[in-house]
C-alpha cells in the first residue's frame, strides 16, 4: 500500500538510474515493510534548479545537487525498528547501486490509517478489515 513520490533535480539522473531508484526503493519496502508483490505505486518528478530548494546543511548534513527527496505514504502499521531498517536499506542500496551519497537521501514517511486508502472502484478496501467506530 505505499504510495511513493520521488523528487530529483532535472537532468541529474538517466532513465536507467531512475528505474534503479524505483527498483531499490520497492525492494527495500518489500524486505523491511513486508510490502506485497505488485504493490507498487510510484512517481518521480524532476525539478529545475530554481524549483528544487533544500537546506544544504540542515542538521549538519552536507547535501549536494544530487539530493533525492523520497516521500512514502504508508499505513500506520510499522514499528520504529522497521522504519529505521527501511531508511537504512534505501540509503545503502542507492549508494551501492548508483553511488548516491547517503547524505543525499532524504526520506519522509507519512502514515495514515488503513481505512484511508482506495485502490480502485471507489472502495476503501481496508475499511472492511478495520474496527468500526
Amino acid at each position: 500500500m505505499p504510495l511513493t513520490q520521488i523528487s530529483i533535480r532535472k537532468g541529474s539522473k538517466t532513465e536507467a538510474q531512475k528505474r534503479t531508484i524505483f527498483n531499490e526503493i520497492y525492494t527495500s519496502m518489500r524486505e523491511t515493510f513486508n510490502v506485497p508483490e505488485d504493490d507498487r505505486f510510484m512517481t518521480l518528478s524532476e525539478h529545475a534548479a530554481e524549483d528544487f530548494v533544500f537546506g544544504r546543511h540542515y542538521m549538519n548534513i552536507a547535501r549536494s545537487d544530487d539530493l533525492i527527496l523520497i516521500r512514502l505514504t504508508v499505513s500506520d502499521t510499522r514499528n520504529t525498528g522497521q522504519k529505521q531498517a527501511l531508511f537504512k536499506r534505501i540509503a545503502d542500496s542507492l549508494e551501492r547501486e548508483l553511488g548516491v551519497r547517503p547524505e543525499d537521501v532524504f526520506i519522509s514517511l507519512v502514515e495514515t490509517k488503513s481505512e484511508n486508502w482506495s485502490f480502485g472502484h471507489g472502495i476503501a478496501q481496508y475499511a472492511e478489515k478495520a474496527p468500526q467506530t
